[in-house]
């Protein structure tokens, strides 16, 4: 398989070349040259597959022969050996857990293939593969979990200053050896810009071997289709199946786009963001209009520039028409987030994370008009690695699951920088010495 930059499709470039790389030279995004199909009987028997071997097939399909098929087997075994829940609340109301990896959040899947691709592409090169990434909350975690000890790969994660919650923040500040935390005083579009700038800058790339593991590389959407077959397999395939997506970069979502294409019969996708409602907006004027995020309980969504946005609109053909049909976009306060915590905790007595009940809100909107459809929503975090919010609004304590509970009482190691990007640069370099 070939990759090429969303912003120029003429130059091909490797699996290779695209995961290591991260970013193409144009500051494009990469995509498959093609979305390929799965075969028809691997979605006709879902039912026999589970979370590894739907990993493998996905895989396999999308990537060809670019990694030895045993090896890209031992990958998934590895990256995809935790659970998928799915939990009926009510009615035609479904719940996809993610929060069953090591660190509690959707980015489980993605970080773990993804550490693992890297190491195999890297294996052959002597020096230190570099990566940078940017986090609103649960990548740094997933990021510093995937990457712990990776021979030959250091990792440098930026995270906004009181941008995440305090547990999010030990989880991505006290795995140590090759993790280096980094707390940027401004937003999570900051953190983005800065290592977005850094992969464009032609001296640190003399220096460095800069890669990334935020969505904007290709490895991590690969793995993120696999929990859509998963969730779908488990609803003992029903018809009218509607995933509703927690959207703050979108990679999640296009993941879910890239699984349509190659053959999943979902019936439609909403997004559903916080007041940082960029693509909602898009998908209603059809004006793309990036501002700066403003912060809300619901942190991981504060984006106000999706960096996969050009993927989306790319797996469309950069039709305006044909993705408003494929795709509802809503937007909901933190009040309003707060009060469906709640009415859904005394309803149906289960606990939605702020993410998972902004979803919860896009659902039901949806639902209004399109009355006969499943909805799946995607809960992409477990509800205590935002304790505080959570039992703020159901005026309740909740149970703290001991992966996090051990956190509270490591220390934060991190170095402190403003928003700027010199003197990130100058930290990097120093970093050389």
């Amino acid at each position: 398989m070939k990759y090429f930059s969303t912003k120029n499709k003429i130059v091909a470039y490797s699996l290779e070349e695209a995961v290591l790389m991260s970013l193409p030279p144009d500051n494009g995004l990469f995509m498959p040259e093609k979305i390929p199909q799965l075969r028809p009987e691997f979605i006709a028997n879902l039912k026999n597959e589970n979370v590894a071997s739907i990993g493998y097939e996905i895989s396999k399909t999308l990537l060809g022969d670019d990694i030895p098929h045993d090896v890209l087997k031992k990958i998934c075994n590895e990256a995809f050996s935790f659970p998928v829940n799915v939990v009926n609340v009510h009615n035609n109301t479904y719940v996809c857990e993610l929060f069953h990896g090591p660190t509690l959040a959707f980015k489980d899947f993605g970080a773990r293939f993804m550490s693992r691709v890297m190491s195999y592409l890297n294996r052959k090169h002597t020096t230190p593969l570099t990566i940078l990434v940017a986090t609103s909350g649960d990548t740094g975690g997933a990021v510093a979990d995937g990457f712990h000890n990776v021979e030959g790969i250091e990792v440098y994660i930026l995270y906004p200053s009181g941008g995440v919650s305090e547990l999010q923040e030990k989880q991505l500040t006290t795995y140590g050896n090759n993790i280096h935390a980094i707390e940027v005083k401004g937003t999570f579009d900051d953190c983005q810009r800065l290592v977005k700038q850094a992969f464009l800058d032609p001296k640190l790339n003399e220096i460095y071997r800069l890669a990334s593991a935020n969505s904007i590389n290709i490895a991590r959407l690969i793995p993120q289709t696999v929990y859509y077959f998963e969730a779908f397999r488990k609803l003992a395939s029903k018809e009218n199946v509607v995933f509703v997506v927690p959207s703050g970069n979108f990679g999640n979502l296009t993941a879910g786009l890239i699984a349509r294409k190659m053959g999943l019969p979902v019936e439609h996708f909403v997004a559903a963001t916080n007041i940082n409602d960029v693509v909602p907006e898009y998908l209603k004027k059809g004006e793309y209009t990036p501002r700066a995020s403003q912060a809300t309980i619901s942190n991981a969504m504060d984006v106000g520039n999706p960096s996969n946005f050009p993927r989306m609109i790319e797996l469309f053909g950069n039709s305006w028409t044909d993705i408003k049909s494929a795709i509802n976009g809503y937007s909901f306060t933190d009040q309003e987030t707060k009060e469906v915590m709640k009415d859904v905790y005394e309803k149906f007595g289960y606990i939605l994370d702020p993410h998972g009940a902004v979803a919860y809100l896009g659902w039901l909107m949806y639902q209004m008009e399109n009355p006969d459809s499943v909805g799946v929503i995607l809960e992409t975090a477990h509800p205590a690695k935002f304790g505080d919010s959570v039992e703020k609004a159901l005026g309740r304590k909740i149970d703290i699951p001991e992966a996090l509970e051990r956190l509270r009482n490591k220390t934060k190691v991190a170095d402190f920088i403003q928003a700027d990007y010199e003197e990130f640069k100058a930290f990097l370099l120093a970093k050389k010495r």
